[in-house]
């Protein structure tokens, strides 16, 4: 559509996550077009990230130390660990004040069709922080997708073994949704998991 460096800039930002080829082209023109934007500070920022930015050694959440803020937070529930598959989890989870434990990200979920199974995933690491015996649960909060499914009950075998209570995020009607809009599968699982007033 255009030509030169526009179009590369348009290229470059379309290959981003969730940025489709509409938003690429207002996102390349906001950055011809606005004199008091400065572009290099994003080029630094992105070269920063890439340089520091890891997974931590214990649980695979980002950091740019060799711990994460919260493995190293002594005072967190060390007797929970919640397992997700991204990093982006851990902050929504975060986000709720709710939960106060420890994390493990796997770094994705079971696809087969994907060619992903439990090894390309971070599980093998998960065994040892279950060894000691200090944790006493394993809360699964995987997507509640196909893949994530899988994801659970394969979690939920090899576990099934330890002396570990193995929990699953509940799932069901959102807050502020109409039932008319639920499909069968969320609608069930909301009465699958009632519980009492």
């Amino acid at each position: 559509m255009y030509e030169g460096l526009i179009q590369d800039l348009i290229d470059e930002l379309g290959q981003l996550p969730g940025i489709g080829p509409k938003s690429a082209q207002r996102i390349a023109f906001f950055v011809v077009q606005d004199e008091h934007y400065n572009p290099a500070k994003l080029a630094q920022t992105l070269a920063a990230v890439r340089e520091h930015v890891h997974f931590c050694s214990i649980c695979g959440n980002l950091t740019e130390s060799e711990i994460c803020s919260i493995c190293s937070d002594a005072r967190r529930d060390q007797t929970v660990i919640c397992v997700v598959e991204e990093p982006k989890d851990v902050a929504a989870i975060e986000r709720t004040h709710e939960y106060h434990g420890l994390y493990h990200v796997l770094g994705g979920a079971i696809s087969p069709i994907d060619g992903i199974g439990p090894d390309q995933l971070r599980v093998t690491s998960l065994m040892p922080r279950l060894a000691d015996g200090t944790v006493q649960e394993v809360i699964i909060a995987t997507d509640p997708n196909l893949e994530g499914e899988a994801t659970a009950t394969y979690l939920s075998r090899q576990l099934g073994y330890l002396d570990i209570s193995v929990t699953r995020l509940a799932s069901g009607l959102p807050v502020g949704g109409d039932l008319e809009y639920a499909d069968e599968i969320t609608l069930g699982r909301a009465f699958e998991g009632r519980r009492s007033l």
